[in-house]
């Protein structure tokens, strides 16, 4: 039963000798082989057996979103394009991962080319929520936010542009870190947006998330949009009071979330009893993010698609999904003579209200929280016809990412009826993740509602 434990829990099993690494590959790999068929959530499996590591990570498998480059191992990104694509070399996260002594355990599916919020646009099939199979995982990390919630992985890695680490990890009761723009490399990691992709770690619990984050952020050479700031030990903001801090909550009057936000206002009573000071404020609204997002996210992948003709990488173009072709198309008109202007430039233009918005409201708060998403995990097949369906569900999130900043969803409540999750999403000022992950750990330490940390 040691997929069932939490990364510190089984970093400590091994460090004191009451495991073996080999026992912990062998409870994972048994997950995987009874859950794996009914829940699709890994495309391919590290079948080679960990090595034991004196690093930090002890040679434990990490699950990772399949559109990391593993040298050896395949690499799709959810599409048939690159469905034979198997890279020679690792992507700067993965070789940190391997440096601090992890190991890959296998590929996990997403919305093909990240293009998505449901892991429904996926090429290989749709995964299911482990919570509740009727339902949605979310997107574009559905993959490993599934593996993490249904213990077939002890922590895993994603991607987010707009959402894709923190919305899935709601929608499945898991904690999800988004870092800063640039405190980890993107390079080696199928592009989507360039301007906001973010890889990060995806976890049982935020201490866990604050161990992979230390060993896979920091500058690279081959990223210049990396950050040459210095890689803290996150951990230590773990188990530090929040006594005296400053939140803001920012409250969004919009139809849908009503029964959300109540829920919040109630949770965020938690951050008052230890000691900090809750206030609502006003922020930008976030309806204008999904119009900002959509168009330089399309611009974007038009660009970054264009690599894969079927000269350089796997098939041709004619293997490209639904979801990507609509992706390419709107991205290449708005980047056209006589409309970069008219929608790219002017995208932009409000993008930067949005940072600007973000910098006045952090010289008063140490952190700033909203819902994650606006409701809990959809039903299979809510993407069919709904063209705006990631944009829709990430509009809270779209702001934070427009600007790269950091954020972290923890869970906040559980319906007891449907076994679903909402997520509350924790943002603070850029290169300070240590704010983010002290108050959540705060948080998760003081409710009920985390899986793992909460055992019965």
């Amino acid at each position: 039963m040691l997929e069932t434990k939490t990364l510190k829990e089984v970093l400590d099993l091994l460090e004191s000798g009451e495991i073996t690494l080999a026992e912990v590959h062998k409870d994972l790999h048994t997950a995987i082989s009874e859950k794996n068929d009914s829940l699709n959530v890994y495309l391919t499996v590290n079948n080679a057996e960990a090595s034991p590591s004196t690093a930090a990570l002890k040679g434990i498998p990490i699950a990772v979103k399949d559109n990391y480059c593993t040298k050896g191992i395949r690499t799709t990104a959810s599409s048939t394009v690159l469905d034979t694509f198997i890279p020679q070399y690792d992507s700067t996260v993965i070789a940190k991962l391997k440096a601090a002594g992890g190991s890959v355990l296998g590929k996990t599916n997403l919305d093909a080319w990240a293009h998505g919020s449901s892991t429904e646009t996926s090429q290989y099939g749709r995964t299911l929520n482990p919570r509740n199979p009727e339902h949605l995982p979310g997107g574009s990390s559905g993959g490993s936010a599934a593996a993490v919630a249904a213990d077939m992985a002890i922590a895993a890695l994603g991607t987010e542009t707009a959402g894709s680490i923190r919305q899935p990890a709601a929608w499945c009761g898991i904690v999800g870190l988004k870092p800063t723009y640039g405190r980890c490399s993107r390079y080696g990691v199928v592009p989507m947006a360039s301007s906001t992709d973010s890889p990060g770690p995806m976890t049982k619990t935020v201490e866990d998330a604050a161990i992979l984050l230390t060993h896979i952020a920091g500058h690279d050479k081959y990223d210049g949009t990396t950050g040459d700031q210095p890689v803290p030990d996150f951990t230590k903001a773990i188990d530090k009071p929040i006594k005296g801090m400053k939140i803001g909550y920012v409250y969004h009057d919009i139809e849908g979330l009503e029964d959300g936000n109540k829920i919040l206002a109630e949770q965020l009573k938690t951050f008052e009893k230890l000691g900090a000071t809750v206030e609502k404020v006003d922020a930008l609204d976030p309806h204008y993010a999904i119009s900002v997002y959509t168009v330089v996210q399309r611009g974007e992948v038009s660009s970054n698609l264009g690599r894969f003709d079927g000269i350089r990488y796997g098939n041709d173009r004619s293997h490209f999904g639904d979801e990507a072709k609509r992706r390419i198309m709107l991205g290449t008109y708005t980047l056209s003579k006589g409309y970069a202007d008219q929608y790219y430039n002017t995208a932009q233009k409000v993008r930067s209200l949005y940072i600007k918005d973000y910098e006045e409201l952090f010289k008063k708060f140490d952190v700033l929280v909203s819902l994650t998403s606006p409701g809990y995990a959809k039903k299979v097949g809510a993407t069919d016809g709904a063209a705006m369906f990631g944009e829709l569900e990430d509009m809270l999130l779209e702001p934070s990412s427009l600007s790269g900043l950091p954020g972290i969803n923890v869970p906040c409540y559980r319906d007891e009826e449907t076994n679903l999750f909402l997520g509350m999403n924790i943002v603070a000022p850029m290169w300070q993740e240590e704010k983010m992950i002290q108050v959540a750990d705060a948080f998760e330490k003081a409710t009920p509602w985390n899986t793992w940390r909460n055992r019965k």
